[in-house]
């Protein structure tokens, strides 16, 4: 299984698209906990192989994360990694 952010040069068939999202709240007592991104990006890549290999894929192409921190009105703050990418199989 491998991932990529950019094109797979070979012959391959695209399966479909998959995406994943993490995340985890804020300690309140902590100023600045941006490394905890880190750990989610990990969750999110297995989360996207398991999916792909669900799928009957060989590998990700053009994968993408996506990372913010979410503030809600009365609730803590969150860390949130979504990432994205294509499944293909190799001919």
């Amino acid at each position: 299984m491998f991932m990529t952010t950019g094109d797979l040069q070979r012959s391959h068939m695209i399966k479909t698209v998959v995406s994943a999202t993490e995340h985890t709240m804020f300690e309140s007592d902590a100023i600045d906990q941006f490394e905890g991104f880190d750990d989610l990006i990990d969750k999110v890549k297995a989360d996207l192989m398991q999916k792909a290999a669900a799928n009957d894929g060989d590998g990700l192409i053009y994968v993408n994360f996506n990372t913010e921190v979410v503030r809600m009105s009365v609730a803590p703050r969150f860390l949130v990694v979504t990432g994205y990418g294509t499944v293909v199989k190799l001919a």
